[in-house]
């Protein structure tokens, strides 16, 4: 393993939790603004549909994994200004 990969190790989680932080507040307002309530169903929630437990999951799918996504690549970015170098290099 090379140094940049041991040195952006940990960036790399903070950025991770962050991100997630970043994710779930995101769904939760777009799941809110949709259904009118605070919290999406339980996929073992007895009263919740399959239209309604599929749905939260497809949009929490989608926003996690672009949060995700664009997170990890503003990491790194900023990774190599700060260093000069990409993380994985």
């Amino acid at each position: 393993m090379n140094t940049n990969k041991i040195i952006y190790k940990p960036v790399g989680l903070l950025i991770g939790v962050l991100g997630g932080v970043l994710a779930t507040t995101a769904f939760n307002k777009v799941w809110g603004a949709i259904a009118n309530t605070d919290e999406a169903p339980d996929p073992t929630e007895k009263d919740a549909t399959w239209g309604q437990v599929l749905l939260a999951a497809t949009i929490q799918g989608a926003i996690f994994g672009v949060v995700k996504a664009a997170v990890d690549r503003a990491g790194a970015t900023g990774y190599r200004k700060v260093t000069g170098e990409w993380p994985d290099d």
